[in-house]
């Protein structure tokens, strides 16, 4: 059994960019040769999420949409009283949806539905580069 880190860097634009990183942990997988075991996938930061969605620009503006609607960004929230700044919703966002994913895979697959892919998800009001931690257990 190995356990191994790998660290990527994704830029972002902020306010909602979702982001498919699908590919990045596949490659993880094959640069290591691994055959069977889990990836988790965590963001560092407490304004985005990681998740799984079929990544096709119809949900890639609905998701946005439906997220305005249950957690405004333009609605005064404690958070922004307490540090001066105006990313509440961001953190409230971020942990309905979590900072992290765990996917099996076999055969050096990822065990992903066929419309299933990993994204990252920066709810933050502002461009970022954000830190993607793939964590390999496997054989």
């Amino acid at each position: 059994m190995k356990i191994i880190t790998e660290h990527h860097s994704v830029k972002t634009k902020g306010n909602c960019d979702i982001i498919d990183i699908t590919e990045n942990v596949r490659n993880n997988i094959l640069l290591h040769k691994l055959i069977q075991g889990n990836a988790t996938v965590f963001v560092v930061g407490s304004t985005a999420s990681i998740s799984t969605i079929e990544y096709e620009p119809g949900l890639k503006k609905d998701l946005p949409e439906i997220l305005e609607k249950f957690i405004p960004s333009k609605q005064k929230y404690h958070h922004n009283n307490t540090w001066g700044d105006h990313n509440g919703h961001s953190h409230l966002r971020s942990t309905l949806f979590g900072c992290s994913q765990t996917i099996p895979f076999t055969g050096g697959e990822l065990l992903l539905g066929t419309w299933q892919q990993i994204i990252l998800i920066d709810f933050d009001e502002r461009p970022r580069t954000r830190k993607v931690i793939v964590q390999l257990i496997g054989e």
